[in-house]
């Protein structure tokens, strides 16, 4: 094992980008994950990086756009209303094709809601928050040191599909503190910059355009087809999930990020008293890992879904598991947090005991 550090899951992140290669932040201060940015502001310029706060959230998403195009990995960070605001931009990034990495550290809402954590970014996440037919990938780690790994490999896949990719975490998150670990590892094999990007026209012989503009409506279809086979390939090839104690479950719990971790809990000290029950743990939220669900094992009775939300996960999974078993949710909001007990309760009422 290498050197551990304790940190702050918000400074990690930070520090996991940098360890990625990203030299390029801009951004907008807001609660829970202003330590992001604060640790970025003092750290790149250590390293001949660039850290600019931006004058709003609808600025910063527009220099990610400019500094992703020159092939740069570059990165921006904020919580839910930030996240709207960028929208727009994002959706000019995922038409552009262009590599970056977008962290959100969920709080409540809707509107300006509240500073606590909260899960209900989910479908603004998976489904698209801007304009237009277009996906992110999208990464809901668990731990401080997954999100970590997570946060590193985001940067590889948004250079090997040329697409933002989320990494949702929450404000407990970001705010924990626990060990971790900084692998120095970079995929193999990622498209070369200077194919596409701008400021290589020596090298290519010619000038790079990069739009997301096409007012000929048979070459705007062409595109979006391009982009959707590109998502097929993503769904295809980068599903993560994890199973916790399934095979013999009766009764499933899905969840995801911190509440999968509360869960986890909740299910060992059932399984300790005879009640047989399971986790299934999304990492990949885009693509959604469909199989698990659409595959269980002959005892699962039912699925229990928990959220930090008022139900949106919740339809990825009743989507995969059907009609053929009851698939119910339990959530909490305003930065309320489903506890160990409160879920157990669930389950038993559940199972009718």
């Amino acid at each position: 094992m290498g050197k551990r550090f304790l940190m702050k899951g918000n400074e990690a992140l930070a520090e996991a980008a940098i360890h990625a290669g990203c030299k390029y932040f801009f951004g907008y201060p807001i609660t829970p994950q202003n330590e992001i940015p604060e640790y970025m502001s003092k750290k790149l310029p250590e390293i001949g990086g660039v850290y600019l706060q931006a004058e709003s959230e609808v600025a910063a998403v527009n220099m990610i756009f400019g500094a992703a195009g020159t092939g740069k990995r570059v990165m921006t960070s904020s919580s839910s209303p930030g996240i709207s605001l960028m929208s727009e931009g994002i959706s000019y990034i995922a038409g552009a094709e262009l590599p970056c990495v977008l962290m959100n550290v969920m709080r409540g809402g809707p509107g300006l809601g509240g500073i606590l954590p909260s899960q209900s970014d989910y479908f603004q996440a998976t489904r698209g928050g801007g304009h237009g037919d277009y996906r992110l990938l999208v990464l809901a780690p668990s731990t401080v040191q997954e999100a970590v790994d997570l946060t590193m490999l985001a940067f590889d896949l948004a250079e090997k599909y040329r697409n933002p990719v989320m990494v949702l975490a929450d404000g407990f998150m970001g705010q924990m503190m626990e060990a971790v670990e900084f692998k120095e590892t970079r995929a193999e094999g990622l498209p070369d910059p200077a194919e596409w990007a701008v400021g290589y026209m020596k090298q290519r012989g010619s000038r790079a355009l990069i739009k997301s503009l096409y007012l000929d409506p048979e070459e705007l279809e062409a595109h979006n087809w391009k982009l959707q086979a590109k998502y097929a390939q993503m769904a295809q090839h980068e599903k993560r999930f994890e199973c916790y104690l399934m095979d013999d479950a009766e009764i499933l719990i899905a969840a995801y990020g911190t509440v999968a971790r509360i869960a986890r809990t909740a299910i060992n000290e059932l399984r300790s008293e005879g009640v047989k029950v399971g986790l299934f743990r999304p990492i990949t939220l885009f693509p959604f890992p469909y199989e698990p669900l659409e595959n269980l094992p002959a005892s699962v009775r039912q699925v229990l879904t928990v959220e930090m939300s008022c139900g949106q996960m919740v339809e990825d999974v009743r989507l995969a598991v059907g009609k053929e078993r009851p698939v119910s949710m339990y959530g909490r909001v305003g930065g309320m947090t489903p506890s160990v007990d409160e879920i157990k309760d669930q389950v038993r009422k559940a199972l009718g005991r």
